[in-house]
């Protein structure tokens, strides 16, 4: 099959069948799996990495049913938000997290803002957990939990405008110039930047591969030699330490 994911959605648009239908299932794939492949998976029975496979598929109909081609987006643009938030969908109907543990997200993000201004510089786990009043395991383990559940994904409800849209609904194709979408994107990258360049190395490395690389955590683990568990814990800090810049962007936009 030499035809390009594009094309065939085009000619399913035109005319749907079946078959056509089937052929992007297919040549989609790598697609789902990539995004797949970059959510940690909680550790219960029905959070199997095919479970989220079929829930990105789901995902991929949707986008596939309410693409327009006349609005000039790419369709892998379109369906990458559609899939990834499917499949975050999916996780958060099973999630059975206690009230108590989500409570800990905001805490957490809380402490290290206290302790930056206390130190003065990046505070370490174990004074994190002692200000939590937990142990290291117990602040590790929310680590992971923060990262499982994407906080900071542009799908999370919580970054909604009056109307109930996701941030993700407002992301426009690259191929298309808006002035005034460039000037908000550049504004939040600034923001992002500014705080990534306040980061450890090994810290700004993992990023880079995890979001810009678009590796996995078992990926990331090989190269830099550490577990994937720590991969998790590590891009959980960072989520919960940049939160911040995104809510304050976003309630600045919406609200």
């Amino acid at each position: 099959m030499t035809d390009s994911l594009q094309e065939l959605v085009t000619a399913y648009c035109e005319s749907p069948t079946p078959a056509l239908r089937h052929a992007i299932i297919t040549k989609a794939m790598p697609l789902v799996r990539s995004i797949v492949g970059k959510i940690n998976r909680p550790d219960t029975p029905l959070s199997q990495y095919e479970d989220l496979v079929s829930a990105g598929i789901v995902g991929l109909l949707q986008a596939l049913d309410s693409y327009d081609t006349t609005k000039n987006v790419q369709f892998n643009t379109f369906a990458y938000y559609r899939i990834r938030g499917n499949v975050i969908d999916y996780l958060r109907k099973i999630d059975k997290m206690p009230r108590f543990q989500r409570n800990m997200y905001g805490k957490a993000q809380e402490a290290m803002e206290r302790l930056m201004q206390r130190l003065g510089r990046e505070p370490e786990d174990d004074e994190i957990a002692c200000e939590l009043e937990i142990t290291v395991d117990e602040y590790n383990n929310l680590l992971v939990n923060v990262q499982q559940r994407a906080i900071l994904s542009l799908d999370d409800r919580k970054y909604t405008d009056s109307d109930g849209d996701r941030l993700s609904d407002h992301i426009e194709d690259e191929n298309i110039v808006s002035p005034s979408y460039d000037i908000e994107k550049q504004t939040l990258y600034s923001h992002l930047a500014e705080e990534i360049k306040k980061l450890k190395e090994r810290d700004q490395m993992v990023l880079a591969m995890y979001y810009y690389e678009e590796m996995t955590l078992n990926e990331i683990a090989q190269v830099l030699g550490l577990t994937e568990a720590r991969i998790s814990q590590i891009i959980g800090k960072l989520l919960l330490q940049l939160r911040g810049v995104l809510q304050k962007e976003a309630e600045f936009k919406y609200y």
